[in-house]
């Protein structure tokens, strides 16, 4: 008897034999309504160069659908570039995209009845948008990341885009001309692709391998070599299969071991703290409560094994070169720092997949044994000051303590000026509030900054604590993702120039607080007036996300995840 597809749904009986006239429209015959559809979500468009080739890649994805006896649908989405949208208003779009993208994905998929998904990302908040909404859809489904863009070369050696942001803080400190910047500027980035280090899309991109969604060694495979045409014509192949034999779904997938094996991997190549957002908000849509302290508890445990930008030396070509994540993965589940009987999207388990996989080199990836680091390159630090957590990547950090005064500033705008305009000290904790999910709102990203820290020579002198977040290209003792957000009446809320701050992200400690009692900061929040909505968020797509998004340390998600 021959299989029904729910996409007999959409053209099944005779009232619906206006479907057959829009599908033949499209170009399909009798037979091919007849086969299961398959959505094919992307982000490609000229938002960034990110994005720049993957609805070239989707097309290889298309074919493969229909050779394994697939219907593919082309499904664009929306992206929102952080490289666009860095240190202005328009970073409080970038987050928001994240929910935008699985909402569409929902809309699409639930809308058409399609029989899977096939999701293409390559920037920072379309990985996870299209995970969250393959998951909230939890049909058989296949991720790729779109690949890393080759880095620059400049003055023989290789760059890339998060010199050029440190440069510019050069420029201000007197350091660097206007004429070396816009020589880095015009190396940096040669091709489409993500950013080349790992940063938030590398570091999801390893993500989706390590949790099951996305063919082993699909990540870090530059954007632009040929080879991305096969793999997504295997992945497609592997999809249908899924399709076919009615495979483990996401929320088969992505259980609770799974998540801890995303965070593994973060933990052991010294990712993006952005995974921290975005791994509770992908258990959300599981209907998992995972949340930021479940993250740390799996970074303490998993050592830093991977030497890679910001924090170490490599970029994703030389991970490539050196196997993959495969590699990472491999060595992680033969030390015991993985759950290697988590299904993928084969149905076959994590460690089957990880069988063909290269073992270490020594250069790019270390054994479990010569660790770079024995705890991860991410902690979670807890104190009086955020009670929920705040985030801080240690990988490449040369102190962990820090004391000192706090200098607050209501805004990423006003941070800004007076780093640009060096008007701080040695020593101080630069203290940004008022940009978390709600008080932003959208949760800015602070790399405009904290690379102009950098670059003025500061970036080991200061400390920076915000309810925002951090690019990953980020390095030093950037602190984000305080927990309550000011706009919420979190401690951060309450602090005043010249407050002392600690900071001790030592193993033993892990911790930040404000020099006061407990009477004193009590009696400072009981006279927190109510958050006020910003005249930016008045109308409009912000006012919309404010009143829904729930707090970083739960993944600032905009949905009940029932």
């Amino acid at each position: 008897m021959t299989r029904r597809f729910r996409s007999a749904t959409i053209y099944e009986g005779t009232v619906r034999a206006t479907t057959h006239a829009f599908l033949e429209a499209l170009g399909q015959s009798a037979e091919e309504i007849r086969r299961p559809h398959i959505g094919v979500f992307h982000t490609g468009g000229e938002m960034s160069p990110c994005n720049m080739n993957l609805r070239d890649q989707a097309q290889h994805a298309k074919t493969g659908i229909y050779a394994g006896g697939g219907m593919p649908h082309e499904c664009p989405v929306v992206s929102v570039s952080d490289g666009l949208s860095i240190a202005h208003s328009g970073m409080r779009y970038s987050l928001v995209s994240r929910e935008l993208i699985a909402d569409s994905v929902e809309a699409s998929t639930e809308g058409h009845q399609w029989d899977g998904i096939f999701a293409i990302g390559g920037c920072d908040k379309n990985l996870p948008g299209l995970m969250m909404g393959m998951l909230r859809c939890n049909v058989p489904s296949v991720f790729v990341h779109g690949g890393a863009a080759l880095p620059g070369h400049w003055q023989g050696r290789d760059t890339n885009v998060a010199e050029t942001y440190e440069t510019i803080g050069k420029v201000y400190a007197g350091e660097a001309t206007t004429e070396q910047l816009e020589a880095i500027a015009h190396a940096c980035l040669p091709t489409a692709g993500s950013c080349a280090g790992q940063f938030t899309a590398n570091t999801m991109g390893m993500v989706s391998e390590a949790i099951g969604l996305a063919p082993i060694g699909s990540s870090m495979v530059p954007a632009v070599f040929s080879e991305r045409a096969p793999l997504m014509r295997r992945a497609a192949a592997a999809l249908m299969r899924a399709v076919m034999a009615d495979a483990p779904r996401p929320r088969d997938i992505v259980t609770r071991d799974a998540l801890e094996n995303a965070c593994a991997v973060v933990s052991a190549t010294g990712g993006s703290t952005n995974a921290a957002l975005h791994i509770p908000a992908m258990a959300h849509e599981a209907g998992i409560t995972f949340t930021l302290d479940d993250v740390a508890a799996v970074f303490r445990r998993t050592p830093l094994i991977a030497d890679l930008q910001p924090g170490g030396k490599y970029l994703a070509r030389d991970l490539h070169y050196a196997g993959g994540a495969g590699v990472v993965l491999r060595a992680l589940l033969d030390a015991g720092a993985l759950h290697g009987d988590c299904i993928t999207f084969t149905g076959r388990t994590l460690a089957e997949e990880l069988e063909n996989a290269a073992p270490v080199d020594g250069r790019v990836v270390h054994a479990v044994e010569q660790a770079l680091s024995a705890d991860g390159g991410v902690t979670v630090l807890h104190g009086n000051l955020c009670p929920d957590g705040a985030l801080l990547k240690t990988a490449g950090l040369g102190t962990l303590v820090h004391r000192g005064p706090a200098r607050v500033f209501e805004s990423e705008e006003a941070a800004l000026v007076a780093v640009r305009d060096q008007l701080y000290a040695a020593g101080d904790v630069l203290v940004i509030r008022n940009e978390g999910p709600r008080g932003g709102p959208g949760m800015r990203e602070m790399l405009g900054i904290t690379a102009l820290l950098y670059g003025q020579g500061m970036g080991a002198k200061v400390a920076l604590l915000t309810d925002g977040r951090f690019s990953g290209a980020t390095r030093g003792l950037c602190i984000g993702h305080a927990g309550p957000e000011a706009a919420d009446g979190g401690p951060i809320a309450v602090l005043r120039d010249g407050d002392i701050i600690t900071i001790d992200a030592r193993p033993d400690a892990r911790s930040i607080r404000v020099e006061l009692s407990d009477e004193a900061l009590a009696a400072r929040l009981s006279a927190l007036p109510a958050h006020q909505i910003p005249a930016h968020a008045r109308g409009g797509l912000l006012q919309k996300y404010l009143k829904l998004v729930g707090p970083a340390h739960l993944g600032a998600t905009t949905h009940s995840g029932l």
